[in-house]
């Protein structure tokens, strides 16, 4: 792992922890880690193997159960409002299903527990528990056996002719199979197929952090600029731009490990960041006993 990733990770990490008394935003931890907050998600959760928000949850409960123990005086909505959670009833329930008893029954259990074994208890919650990411990452590297190749290439401008979708469609093979038999049906009476044309699927949104009721997706066949589109086909230009394009074999339930292998492992490895541009698959071959070819294409940029 590229030591500057872990430095911006790391940057993320201690200003969670002396902002965990309030709302913190995805915009503020991009800049903070100076990343595109465009990209910044994904490459959290790649490195760290959480969305921001689960991290951010998971710590401020871990705070709140090292307080139970060590702040005996406070009340448990005292602790609650000193973890950055504004109602009681949001804490309890988050805390319950976190740890799978109450935060009453927690302290109950934990009353006992001596001054120093408490103090001990609070270096282990702010040590290697996620303070060093290091250690944890090492821990989820592994080779990506699906990875065939990664060239970082520059590639050229590109019009293309789409169908978008607005909703949930991760796992849904039928609505995708739907999706481009539209595509294809508009654009085979047009002669728009041939031995030039590629097909891609965009992603406009972050899974981790776009609702799935308003995912975009858009598939895409390349055309001819001046093509002429109507009803649910749209048109729109992907500029030229320098990407990391990574082929991979996979089966249908592989594609989000792999998009997480290239964005938390082979860029920073590589000394490269996402750009702000868009990102896509590109699928050089049609899928066969349920194995794509595909190109997952990520615009870079130097570190």
């Amino acid at each position: 792992m590229h030591v500057d990733y872990i430095a911006r990770i790391n940057k993320t990490f201690d200003y969670i922890e002396s902002n965990l008394d309030r709302q913190i935003t995805l915009e503020e931890l991009a800049g903070v880690a100076n990343f595109s907050k465009f990209h910044f998600n994904r490459i959290f959760k790649a490195i760290v193997g959480e969305t921001p928000f689960q991290f951010i949850q998971r710590v401020k409960l871990e705070k709140a159960a090292m307080f139970l123990i060590s702040r005996k005086n406070d009340s448990i909505a005292d602790i609650a409002f000193q973890c950055g959670f504004s109602e009681l009833s949001v804490f309890s329930r988050n805390f319950k299903k976190h740890f799978g008893i109450s935060a009453s029954e927690y302290r109950s259990q934990n009353s006992n527990i001596s001054q120093m074994d408490s103090k001990e208890y609070q270096r282990a919650l702010l040590t290697g528990r996620y303070l060093s990411p290091e250690l944890k990452l090492q821990s989820r590297r592994k080779e990506m056996k699906l990875n065939k190749s990664v060239e970082i290439k520059d590639l050229p401008k590109m019009t293309v002719a789409y169908v978008r979708h607005i909703g949930p469609y991760k796992g849904n093979e039928q609505l995708f199979e739907s999706l481009w038999n539209r595509l294809f049906a508009w654009a085979g009476p047009r002669q728009l197929f041939n031995g030039d044309t590629k097909s891609l699927c965009i992603y406009h949104d972050d899974p981790n952090v776009t609702s799935d009721d308003k995912h975009r997706v858009s598939v895409c066949i390349t055309v001819p600029p001046e093509t002429a589109v109507d009803g649910e086909i749209g048109k729109m230009d992907l500029e030229a731009a320098r990407y990391a394009v990574a082929r991979f074999e996979l089966t249908s339930k592989d594609f989000e490990e792999a998009w997480d292998w290239v964005y938390g492992q082979w860029l920073p490895e590589n000394g490269y960041q996402p750009d702000d541009k868009p990102y896509f698959e590109m699928y050089p071959e049609e899928p066969k006993d349920g194995i794509f070819i595909v190109d997952i294409c990520i615009p870079v940029k130097p570190l």
